[in-house]
């Protein structure tokens, strides 16, 4: 993630704080909303507004949700990503647990770290590709069934967590490099015990069964029989020139602390891609950099503005000049570091500006009292252009020529 730079034109923006913790800090809004599908009427008010937006295509999403102080947008964005696929899927609509998974990966990156002897990532952060091999592996649980908070707290805040989980971690290498002891059986002592009693003190210990709708499930047997999870239907784009197009590559972000690989597309392709799937009716993952200059949550705009426009920037509307990118462009500002992998969200839609620009309408994770539009907002295709790490894209939405490309 990016350490922000405060500069004079971009401290009236909320992007000033760090992209993936909510700079709201409130409440999360899912201990008093109602459980229910969000259907494009919903979002009408995505486009009554000054900006005259007009809608092209909304899909059905669940309520936005607040990580609040955490550093976890991966797993509240590709969450709701799962929750879309599944009301496409005629499963329903279904309010998951982001906190499961979040625990589970966070024993991952504890086995990594450890076994790497501290020369890797070890961070809340993530990529939306963790989430689908986390319910591959490990199944998935309704909000119900585990929230993630122990005893009667009511917000998340993962700061002291993550201390004492990155202060366990080193202390058990430390000492493994020193004076190992090993038990009867031949095995080192288990340090995970150790690590789960603090996962369990900041978050509480997850349920091996649960009741839902009147059945008993656990974790797996939910992921397969209810929401009827396939990890296989999902795929990794990105769009970068120093790796041959057409071909998997792993993307060299920190965050990518488990090695995902991605497809790589020209960058055309790749927006062509989403925008082919938002019109066919599914929903992607996003993974961007929110800090640069015209992502205003504040405002519910997100805009490449061109040097023209900066001056303007507490102005901005969606029709104003926006910078072509190309993929040279593209490349230069993530090889030098100015495009970063600072936050996920999730599309859910496509509309058109008043005069006639594209722009993609993105569900964020930092609770409906986030900027003018209930925690949504309007992304250019220019500004998507630029800032685009990755995405994660339903298989079945990508047109079969580019799969047989893919291979």
């Amino acid at each position: 993630m990016k350490k922000l730079l405060f500069t004079s034109s971009i401290i009236l923006s909320v992007n000033l704080i760090i992209a993936q913790v909510n700079p709201a800090g409130e409440l999360d809004p899912r201990f008093s909303r109602i459980e229910k599908g969000i259907k494009s009427a919903d979002l009408d008010f995505l486009s009554k507004s000054d900006f005259n937006f007009t809608n092209i295509k909304v899909n059905p999403s669940t309520a936005v949700k607040n990580q609040q102080q955490t550093g976890t947008c991966w797993a509240f964005s590709t969450t709701s990503l799962v929750e879309s696929q599944a009301i496409k899927n005629n499963v329903g609509n279904t309010d998951l647990s982001e906190m499961f998974t979040v625990r589970n990966i966070y024993i991952e990156k504890a086995k990594n770290y450890i076994l790497r002897q501290g020369h890797a990532q070890f961070s809340q952060g993530g990529l939306g590709h963790d989430l689908i091999r986390s319910i591959a592996n490990y199944g998935a649980m309704p909000e119900e069934a585990y929230r993630g908070l122990p005893g009667n707290a009511k917000s998340y805040n993962h700061e002291l967590l993550f201390a004492d989980l990155k202060k366990y971690v080193d202390s058990v290498i430390d000492a493994m490099g020193k004076n190992v002891t090993v038990s009867k059986n031949g095995t080192i002592n288990d340090w995970l015990k150790g690590y789960n009693d603090i996962l369990n003190k900041y978050m509480g210990a997850a349920p091996e069964k649960f009741l839902y709708k009147f059945k008993p499930y656990t974790p797996q047997t939910f992921a397969k029989n209810f929401l009827r999870f396939n990890s296989d239907d999902y795929i990794n784009i990105t769009s970068f020139t120093h790796h041959p197009f057409y071909k998997p590559f792993i993307v060299e972000v920190p965050d990518n602390f488990s090695n995902g690989a991605y497809y790589n597309l020209p960058i055309n392709e790749m927006i062509e891609s989403v925008e082919l799937a938002l019109n066919k009716g599914y929903t992607v993952l996003w993974d961007a950099d929110v800090s640069n200059d015209g992502f205003n949550q504040k405002i519910g705009l997100a805009l490449n503005l061109s040097t023209d426009s900066r001056n303007i920037f507490n102005k901005m509307n969606p029709d104003a000049t926006e910078s072509v990118v190309d993929e040279k462009t593209r490349q230069k500002f993530f090889e030098n570091l100015v495009t970063q992998d600072d936050h996920l969200m999730h599309i859910v839609g496509i509309e058109k500006s008043k005069e006639g620009k594209t722009f993609f309408i993105v569900k964020n994770s930092w609770g409906e009292s986030a900027g003018p539009y209930k925690g949504y907002i309007h992304v250019s295709e220019s500004y998507f252009a630029l800032n685009t790490i990755s995405l994660v894209v339903p298989k079945a939405a990508l047109n079969k020529a580019l799969l047989d490309k893919l291979n």
